[in-house]
């Protein structure tokens, strides 16, 4: 997969260096993989849900979520959102998800 939006990622590292690791492993399986559907994510990745058009992932022992659109036809995954709790509980990243 092709990682777009990598620069929310560096932002949220600068903000929150303890998300690194989290954040680099999390980049290095996806540019690994080659999904065709969620299922796929699945199996790859367990902390992954589907939530309205785009998957969010748990990152950092679940201390933030990365909030993603996952274009399989394209094998692309855009980085849309890395967000601690707090900020993902105001729901504002659900209008990227036409969630709301």
């Amino acid at each position: 997969m092709k990682v777009i939006g990598l620069d929310k990622i560096s932002d949220a590292v600068a903000q929150h260096k303890e998300w690194e690791a989290s954040l680099t492993s999390w980049k290095k399986m996806t540019e690994g993989a080659s999904w065709r559907n969620f299922p796929e994510v699945r199996k790859t990745r367990k902390d992954a849900d589907p939530v309205g058009t785009c998957i969010v992932f748990n990152i950092a022992h679940n201390r933030a979520r990365l909030i993603s659109r996952v274009m399989y036809d394209l094998q692309t995954v855009a980085v849309l959102r890395v967000i601690d709790h707090a900020e993902y509980d105001k729901g504002a990243w659900k209008n990227a998800c036409n969630c709301n």
